[in-house]
């Protein structure tokens, strides 16, 4: 077996460039449970930019905003809306991951970087990826501060906060599973083999037109991870059909390629989604006959049908086990980017038996904008 030219800790974070970060803030935090561990603005010497780390259980969210017309992030903002621009990994030699990947024909967007404050040192570089998302290269392992230097702790997350602990419980929200690239028509396969190629990633499962359509809409897509299968980054493209697909009316309202959605792990989805329905995040629904024969279709599971019933969650079971997951409504007004909700008992795969149901009930909400 080769060795790994790019070894990935995790996630380290993603970072959101929002019209108004503060606003974000308290979105993510009264709907979604984050706290706010760190901040970065005005009032810590930074006169571009405010940055808001939203945390919990080992998910972070950074939320930036720029402080004027002319950055680069207010543009971002005002081309795409809210949307993901950076998807960072947790790397032990940030200057290693930027070098082996540019040397393999990634484009870089950071040079290896680093920045000290009394907490340390952090080291970072970046890479593009498809559309203005960037894939950032962080190495943790001599900072030992609040998140990054110009940063200052909130809420009571001291230094001690960053060292890979769970940091809040929230809503029972624990880790990001996979996050999902939207890109045009005819490009998958090209970021296919740029994840391959450039970071070493391999393709976990592939599903065509025939497993995503419905009688109007269809899709391609294919699942690439890391070596330790801890990272998953699903590639969508759209497929023709009668009618515009839910990943063409994306990349409408988007402007181009980007992040879909983020799905985050949870060890109790009934709790999380119960705690998220009463915060006001709204879900996609399916009609109640999905619940029919649950049981019959997809084997016995621990959880009451009833209640997924009332609540909306699908199942889905492969040769390894059983899922749990639902979906929210997108969260901006735009039709772009959205969060999944995962349980999993066992099953690597990412719902195929739901796709049907599901993307009926993607168009049915496509109907009511009048971009179906």
């Amino acid at each position: 077996m080769s060795e790994d030219f790019l070894p990935i800790k995790a996630i380290d974070h993603v970072e959101i460039y929002a019209g108004n970060a503060k606003q974000a803030a308290h979105f993510y935090r009264t709907g979604f449970g984050f706290a706010q561990a760190a901040y970065s603005g005005l009032e810590t010497g930074n006169r571009q930019t405010a940055s808001y780390v939203m945390a919990q259980g080992k998910i972070r969210l950074v939320l930036t905003s720029a402080l004027g017309p002319d950055h680069p992030i207010a543009r971002h903002a005002y081309l795409h809306g809210d949307g993901v621009a950076v998807i960072a990994l947790g790397v032990p030699d940030a200057e290693s991951a930027y070098r082996e990947t540019t040397a393999r024909g990634a484009s870089g967007a950071i040079a290896p970087t680093e920045i000290t404050d009394e907490c340390g040192v952090l080291r970072y570089s970046a890479v593009r990826a498809y559309g203005d998302t960037i894939i950032k290269f962080v190495d943790r392992s001599n900072y030992h501060g609040a998140f990054a230097p110009g940063y200052t702790a909130r809420n009571g997350y001291g230094p001690e906060a960053d060292n890979g602990r769970v940091w809040h419980k929230g809503v029972g929200l624990a880790a990001i599973d996979h996050m999902v690239g939207n890109v045009e028509l005819g490009a998958m396969n090209r970021w296919v083999e740029f994840f391959a190629r450039t970071m070493g990633f391999s393709q976990l499962v592939h599903f065509d037109d025939q497993d995503i359509s419905t009688e109007y809409s269809a899709l391609m897509s294919k699942v690439m991870q890391d070596g330790t299968g801890k990272v998953k980054f699903p590639i969508n493209e759209p497929a023709e059909g009668k009618k515009k697909s839910q990943i063409q009316e994306y990349l409408d309202y988007y402007y181009g390629p980007g992040v879909q959605h983020i799905a985050c792990s949870t060890g109790d989805i009934i709790g999380t989604v119960m705690q998220l329905r009463d915060s006001g995040i709204e879900f996609l629904r399916v009609p109640t006959t999905y619940y029919q024969e649950l049981e019959s279709r997809v084997g016995k599971i621990n959880e009451p049908v009833d209640v997924l019933a009332e609540l909306g969650v699908l199942v889905d079971r492969d040769d390894e086990g059983y899922l749990l997951q639902i979906f929210t409504k997108p969260v901006e007004d735009r039709p772009t980017v959205f969060f999944e909700i995962i349980e999993r008992h066992g099953s690597r795969g990412f719902g195929k038996g739901n796709f049907k149901a599901l993307f009926e009930s993607i168009e049915r909400e496509q109907a009511l904008r009048g971009n179906l």
